[in-house]
């Protein structure tokens, strides 16, 4: 399978120069500030986002323009925002495997952190009168907000049909990745049609993205690894679960209900359910729909032009449906 490395190599240039330019748009005259920023900074993951932004760009254009930097500039910003405020709602002490904002300097300055980098991404679009990329990516901070809000709403009843869950995953996670392939494709191409065409793409390729994640907790995809059991304790309503509800006995529906609400906490309760969910055929269920959403998204690209940009994009969509963690 090809890697992250890999994928990342043909646009390596392109992300070493975003990396100086996103340091730059963080920049404040505050020395608190800017220790936090540096510390959010050092401490960045795959960089999956301006990966999908930058090699759309280049796929459609064969190379990337100077606002296809201020829309990677731009998502980085709000999804930084947006994950910051994110821990301090979760009470979360960790962001990958490091202490969070919040954990070292508490909720407030969480807070008011996660608000100046929001209103850094603002001013920076507005500046470069890049409405259209302010669009977009606006767009998608209130579909996540929305999703969020709708998941705890939801979450309550334990009724979340196959329909909501899409809906959910749709605005929670998809729509961020929906609005960088959307904001690549806006920075180097005039057409309406082909930035609704990689928008929709980005959308399918962050539900396959998110259905990995879900499967991820009954082992590892096809292979039943080591499973966590996480989004059965904190009584999440994931594809395989809701695919077990509505097609297992009645007997499975009932154990699996009592374990959800009332044993979420009891390990051993815990790995009952996974057990259930998996013989019950929902993990299978769920790989098997990624699959499908993943051709479909292929199949949006399929009549732009073969180019290496190409090849590394699909490369990151295969990476998001075959990734081990």
């Amino acid at each position: 399978m090809i890697t992250v490395k890999e994928i990342k190599s043909n646009v390596s240039e392109e992300m070493q120069l975003f990396e100086q330019k996103f340091k730059e748009s963080m920049k404040s005259d505050v020395a608190l500030l800017d220790k936090i920023t540096h510390y959010i900074i050092k401490r960045k993951g795959k960089q999956m986002r301006p990966m999908f932004v930058f090699l759309t760009a280049k796929m459609l254009n064969g190379e990337v323009k100077e606002p296809t930097y201020t829309a990677a500039s731009l998502i980085e910003l709000l999804h930084t925002a947006t994950l910051v405020h994110d821990d301090v709602v979760d009470d979360a002490n960790e962001r990958r495997g490091f202490f969070s904002v919040n954990a070292l300097w508490k909720n407030k300055i969480a807070v008011l952190v996660g608000d100046y980098l929001l209103s850094k991404g603002l001013l920076m679009s507005v500046d470069k009168k890049e409405f259209q990329l302010l669009q977009i990516v606006s767009e998608a901070v209130r579909e996540m907000s929305e999703g969020e809000l709708l998941q705890i709403e939801k979450a309550r009843k334990l009724d979340i049909t196959e329909e909501v869950y899409f809906e959910i995953i749709r605005q929670k996670t998809a729509s961020l990745i929906a609005s960088c392939c959307a904001a690549g494709a806006a920075s180097v191409a005039d057409e309406q049609e082909t930035v609704d065409r990689l928008k929709k793409f980005g959308e399918l390729v962050g539900l396959a993205f998110q259905i990995k994640d879900d499967i991820f907790d009954y082992g590892s995809g096809e292979k039943i690894g080591k499973p966590t059991g996480n989004d059965i304790r904190e009584r999440k309503m994931t594809l395989p679960l809701i695919y077990a509800l509505s097609n297992g006995s009645k007997e499975t529906k009932r154990t699996l209900i009592s374990i959800v609400k009332n044993h979420n906490e009891n390990s051993k309760k815990v790995k009952e359910a996974i057990k259930l969910v998996i013989e019950s055929g929902g993990v299978q269920y769920a790989h098997q729909r990624m699959m499908e959403i993943k051709n479909e998204a292929l199949e949006l690209i399929k009549d732009i032009p073969e180019s290496e940009a190409k090849k590394s994009l699909i490369g990151l969509v295969e990476y998001t449906v075959n990734r081990e963690k």
